[in-house]
């Protein structure tokens, strides 16, 4: 007995693909807006014009959109092609611009994704775990470069370890957000600050 395969029609899948990527971007923008804690599926649902019922068929439950959007940051933040640009300059201060550079770029375009991430913390029953999940790659990207730079001259007056930690604290989420969100500078201004206080303090 022949066994016929359901037919998956490819003009449906395109507009179900549209439509949990217009759910998952409502959902960020109103847990960015909000407050994880404060936003609802239906809230979520409503913001982007489906039913609550179509929101869990589609992307799940509040929880599983958070995680979605935490992959899709990661995914979007194009840390591989700025390491790349990172990694290449043989000068410390050539690093350093290029890392400026690029953590900038991945800031300001991921900035609403971030604030959804960062608010959901303080509410979510996982948020520690959420963090470290949406901060590995960053972090890794991090020491990649304090690693690069210790094989430069000259080398920075700290160690590996040090380094890295250092670079987190400049040019890691929380370093462009004070200083461009808290208080208001422009991206260009915390741009050129951090490079300048990383060659300053590094070398």
């Amino acid at each position: 007995m022949s066994s016929q395969r359901p037919y998956a029609s490819p003009l449906r899948e395109q507009a179900a693909a549209r439509t949990r990527a217009l759910i998952l971007q409502r959902a960020t923008e109103l847990f960015a807006d909000r407050g994880y804690g404060r936003v609802t599926v239906a809230d979520i649902a409503s913001a982007a014009g489906v039913s609550s019922k179509t929101v869990f068929a589609s992307v799940g439950s509040k929880g599983d959109i958070l995680d979605r959007i935490v992959d899709q940051g990661v995914n979007a933040s194009g840390y591989e092609q700025a390491m790349k640009e990172v990694l290449a300059p043989r000068t410390p201060e050539a690093v350093l611009k290029a890392l400026a550079r690029g953590t900038r770029r991945g800031n300001e375009g991921q900035f609403v994704v971030h604030e959804a991430i960062r608010k959901a913390l303080p509410a979510h029953e996982k948020g520690e775990a959420l963090w470290e999940r949406s901060t590995a790659a960053y972090r890794d990207a991090l020491h990649a470069t304090a690693r690069h730079l210790h094989t430069l001259t000259p080398p920075p007056v700290y160690s590996v370890e040090e380094t890295a930690d250092l670079l987190w604290f400049w040019f890691g989420p929380t370093g462009w957000r004070t200083l461009v969100v808290e208080n208001g500078w422009s991206w260009d201004r915390a741009e050129e600050v951090l490079y300048r206080t990383a060659v300053a303090t590094l070398h």
